[in-house]
């Protein structure tokens, strides 16, 4: 667990505790105001998350996002000058969101401090994943929530069953679906108080599914999609993210029988199961080995145990980017890429 120095921890609660010390210094006038004003706006608000009530006094107005997923779902809902800070990228931002994300400060390309944080001056932290705000991550829920900073984690990170414990990404009691994405959107758009974009922002991403799957016919089609690692395989297992985009078009999952999110599995048994189609993250991170989609395929045209595959004699495959492998906004880019390269290749009839 991260441990901060001791002054350092004062210093950081301080700056956190010096708007409220502000608002009460001058006694009922000020703070008075600043209540009726909140009240005005339908705050305080509650939101229900992963285990935890969130207690929201304002809409925030210095948030800072954790992960790239809900950071680019911020960034989409139009609220990069209520972010004071960003972290953890594993690919470019999202097409169309360049501009508003160059405003945003980005305190590290992978997990910043818990000082940094604190040194941003948060009212509101938001992650992608359980294990940013847990044992091991940038700090605890219960660390921020001890200096009054509310935290938000992705509900898709622990619905649909999710067990976070059960070893490498987790595992699913349960298919997880596009309704929890979008079930995000309204929750941060709550959140913040801007409730009528997140009801457009879902409205034009449900659009966008309905026009990539309409008339597609796949029902016949494998697909295998393989994150990262060469010698030791992460592919997707049933209930993921994957899972939610292989559903959407109508496709089969090579490995829908294990419900692990990210299972390591062997080459020799991709073989005997032999996908129509591979789908590959084109990640440009540089943690593991074939990150990137020219790493992976060099490997599988190469490999004496993968070349012989059918997609890859005949060429077949999909690139997607890594957050679109999860669960965020882009699995929605997830289903359009999916959808395309799969009319692309012939299997649309």
């Amino acid at each position: 667990m991260f441990r901060m120095p001791l002054f350092r921890a004062r210093r950081g609660a301080a700056l956190l505790l010096a708007p409220v010390l502000l608002l009460t210094a001058c006694g009922g006038g000020g703070g008075g105001a600043a209540q009726q004003k909140a009240a005005a706006h339908g705050y305080p608000r509650t939101l229900s998350n992963c285990g935890h009530e969130v207690e929201l006094r304002t809409a925030p107005r210095r948030a800072v996002s954790l992960n790239q997923g809900t950071t680019e779902i911020l960034l989409s809902l139009g609220l990069e000058d209520r972010l004071a800070g960003t972290a953890t990228w594993t690919d470019p931002v999202m097409k169309g969101l360049g501009k508003a994300n160059r405003s945003v400060p980005r305190l590290a390309d992978n997990n910043p401090s818990f000082e940094k944080v604190l040194d941003s001056e948060p009212d509101l932290v938001t992650a992608s994943f359980v294990s940013t705000l847990g044992r091991g991550g940038v700090a605890t829920r219960e660390q921020f929530e001890k200096l009054g900073v509310p935290t938000y984690v992705s509900p898709s990170d622990c619905a649909a069953g999710k067990d976070n414990g059960s070893g490498g990404d987790g595992s699913r009691s349960r298919p997880l679906g596009l309704g929890t994405v979008y079930g995000e959107i309204r929750d941060l758009a709550r959140a913040f108080g801007v409730e009528k974009r997140g009801d457009r922002l879902v409205a034009r991403l449900k659009e966008r599914v309905r026009k990539a799957t309409d008339g597609l016919e796949v029902r016949d089609t494998t697909l295998m999609y393989w994150f990262a690692n060469a010698q030791s395989p992460y592919l997707a297992g049933c209930c993921g993210a994957p899972g939610a985009i292989t559903r959407a078009v109508g496709a089969k999952n090579a490995f829908s029988d294990t419900r692990d999110e990210w299972p390591q599995i062997n080459w020799e048994t991709v073989a005997d199961r032999d996908p129509d189609v591979i789908v590959l993250g084109d990640l440009t991170r540089k943690s593991e080995t074939a990150e990137s989609a020219k790493a992976k395929i060099a490997y599988l045209e190469k490999n004496p145990s993968t070349r012989h595959l059918t997609a890859v004699r005949e060429k077949r495959y999909i690139l997607l980017s890594g957050q679109a492998m999860n669960p965020s906004i882009r699995t929605v880019e997830g289903v359009e890429q999916v959808a395309d390269g799969l009319r692309d290749l012939g299997f649309a009839k």
